[in-house]
């Protein structure tokens, strides 16, 4: 990798060099371009599209200076010839030296060869680690390519028939014709789109079983408003410019806006087809608080989250005094940029002349009036960026304060005299959670919190019932809609309960009158065994018709028949045929394929007076009636159950 050089030309190698070094301010001029740009507009669409397009620019504006710089060397050498007679040259050269050596000093001639092999050397690792760091880029994205691809062959798997048909028909109100696989994902806690090709959507369980119709309806337009829009192919341009433009971080910071502004359009989409935005928000944040998880593996930026909820909800549009700051400081880069341009300029121009063939004197007057023009210029540009250095940090301090008096009391309207005379008689969102016990919350708190609908009110209603939440049980109990009157219920019930079960109860739609009905029963039930039976379907009829048949076990034992499949028809089957298993038995026979079929069979065939333990030994073992005939064939008569399990381990025919 270090010998990069030796398989270039020099002069190829140079200009690539000076091309990316000029990007250093081409890249921050476009960087604050777009800034001021997306301050200015309100639509994501157009924001979307203002980054995407200057990352074309950023993308181009290396291998359009590269031309420029290439084919333009031999302009640059004439350019570089003496435009003056070779007699004044000496008149010239004397002058220029006379002023600018101290009094009493020597002028010796110096053609520049120390300064421009320094250049040429700092140059050249320039674009060997440049090189370095494309190599290493491209094995991380190809390493990421391979896992996404195993992602999608081995932890993929087809979704039921339900959740296919609700994707089709949110893809249809979409206008999506393209054939889409959806799948589900074990390792996934957030739903998201794989492929560029032949896309997948890819639905993880937490999402399946966590969010409602609605809200699952909204995350998979979220997911299908990427496909329809070809963000994917978006999503691959911008790796390419990030692995090429890596020493840039105004190359970062577009495609972090790019990526931003490209999950506000899919939102915006999600909203038009679940019409609430609310209630998406609600999902976002639910599936923030499965993420944030200690037991998930997989990590999570809470911040864009945090600002695309905000978004939703209409939390912070009027940012005024933010968009004039963030005006001024684009400005403020831009004048950077044309500083730095003008230095390179003239840096670069001088290094071409060096390497250049004319003649030392001629290359010296030119060098050196290259050098007093970028100096002039650059002197010129400073004196405009720090006018405007001292205007826009005025601007920004008044901006900054407003927008903080904004942020905490954002109902006043800053009105003198009379909102002065009220803001003692407010109380802000911020005091009066701090009044019933939480303090020092972040902001993606108060804004879960607020989205949310947590009030003070409510969470005082907790305390009052012998509840002590923390954020995020709060925001959990809100999303699925536990209201204290849930709460009193379930103590009726005589159900002891926490944070965690209650909300488990709640998404499972337990009621106080589920667990009365299941105790008037018989049942002894808590809140786990309560959400156990409502995760399995159990219903007080289910429990009625197994007590009615004898079948009186706990709870416990119920679940297991239920996870089984044992229905009522199922032991009036097996009991039809002489035989009558008990709770455990039942499930034993029903975990084996045991069915009455068989039964009848094995009677049928001869094996009298069995028991249940013989017929499930019997089919563990593999015995048939087809076994028991063959037998019969081989002259082997009148077998009892023992006989037939050891014939059929020896395997003799």
């Amino acid at each position: 990798m270090t010998h990069f050089a030796s398989w270039v030309s020099p002069d190829v190698m140079r200009t690539l060099g000076w091309a990316l070094v000029h990007f250093l301010w081409q890249g921050l001029a476009l960087a604050a371009l777009l800034s001021a740009a997306m301050t200015m507009c309100r639509s994501a669409a157009a924001r979307y599209a203002l980054a995407v397009g200057t990352l074309v620019l950023m993308l181009a504006a290396p291998v359009v200076t590269f031309g420029f710089l290439w084919y333009g060397r031999a302009d640059a050498n004439r350019s570089l010839a003496p435009s003056i007679s070779l007699s004044a040259l000496p008149h010239i050269l004397a002058q220029r030296s006379a002023a600018s050596a101290p009094t009493g000093a020597t002028v010796v001639p110096n053609n520049g060869a120390p300064n421009s092999q320094l250049r040429a050397d700092a140059l050249l690792w320039f674009v060997e680690l440049w090189f370095a760091g494309v190599i290493i880029l491209s094995l991380r994205t190809a390493g990421g390519l391979l896992l996404i691809e195993r992602m999608r062959r081995k932890d993929a798997k087809p979704v039921s028939a339900k959740l296919l048909g609700l994707c089709v028909s949110v893809q249809q109100r979409l206008g999506l014709a393209r054939a889409i696989r959806y799948c589900e994902s074990r390792l996934l806690d957030a739903p998201a789109v794989i492929g560029w090709f032949r896309p997948a959507v890819l639905l993880p369980l937490t999402a399946l079983t966590g969010l409602s119709d609605e809200q699952l309806q909204a995350v998979i337009a979220h997911e299908l408003a990427h496909i329809r829009r070809l963000d994917n192919l978006v999503n691959l341009f911008q790796i390419v410019v990030e692995t090429l433009l890596f020493y840039h971080p105004a190359v970062w910071w577009a495609s972090k806006r790019i990526r931003a502004e490209r999950e506000n359009c899919c939102d915006d989409t999600a909203i038009s087809v679940c019409s609430d935005a609310v209630e998406y928000a609600r999902a976002l944040a639910l599936m923030a608080e499965w993420r944030s998880a200690p037991a998930l593996a997989m990590a999570v930026n809470r911040g864009p989250l945090a600002a695309r909820v905000a978004r939703l909800v209409g939390v912070g549009r009027n940012r005024n005094g933010v968009r004039s700051a963030g005006i001024a400081a684009s400005f403020v880069c831009l004048a950077g940029a044309v500083v730095a341009a003008n230095a390179f300029v003239g840096v670069a121009h001088t290094a071409f002349a060096s390497a250049a063939p004319p003649s030392p004197t001629a290359s010296s007057v030119a060098a050196s009036t290259a050098r007093d023009a970028a100096h002039a210029n650059a002197e010129t540009a400073a004196s405009i960026a720090r006018e405007m250095v001292h205007t826009g940090a005025q601007s920004m301090v008044h901006s900054m304060v407003a927008a903080m008096a904004s942020v905490m009391s954002p109902e006043q309207d800053q009105a003198p005299a009379t909102q002065a005379q009220t803001q003692t008689s407010k109380t802000s969102y911020i005091e009066a959670m701090k009044a019933v016990g939480f303090y020092n919350l972040t902001a993606d708190q108060l804004i879960g919190l607020k989205v949310q609908g947590v009030t003070p009110e409510y969470v005082k209603a907790l305390h009052d019932l012998g509840l002590k939440p923390d954020v995020d049980e709060l925001i959990g109990l809100r999303v699925q809609g536990v209201t204290p009157e849930y709460i009193r219920g379930m103590h009726e019930a005589g159900v002891s309960i926490d944070a965690d079960k209650l909300i488990g109860m709640k998404v499972q739609g337990v009621t106080p009158e589920y667990i009365k009905e299941m105790r008037a029963d018989g049942l002894e039930v808590n809140a786990d065994s309560a959400i156990g039976m409502k995760v399995q379907g159990i219903t007080p009829e289910y429990v009625k018709a197994m007590h009615g048949l004898g079948l009186k076990g706990g709870t416990d034992e119920l679940i297991g028949m239920r996870v089984q499949g044992v229905t009522p028809e199922y032991v009036r089957d097996i009991r039809a045929t002489g035989l009558d298993p008990k709770g455990d038995d039942i499930i034993g026979m029903r975990v084996q394929g045991v069915t009455a079929d068989y039964i009848k069979g094995l009677q049928a065939a001869g094996l009298k007076n069995l028991t249940v333990d013989d017929v499930i030994s019997a089919k563990v073992q593999g015995i048939t009636p087809v076994f028991i005939e063959d037998a019969r064939k081989h002259s082997f008569q009148n077998l009892d159950l023992e006989k037939l399990i050891e014939l059929k381990r020896a395997d003799v025919f």
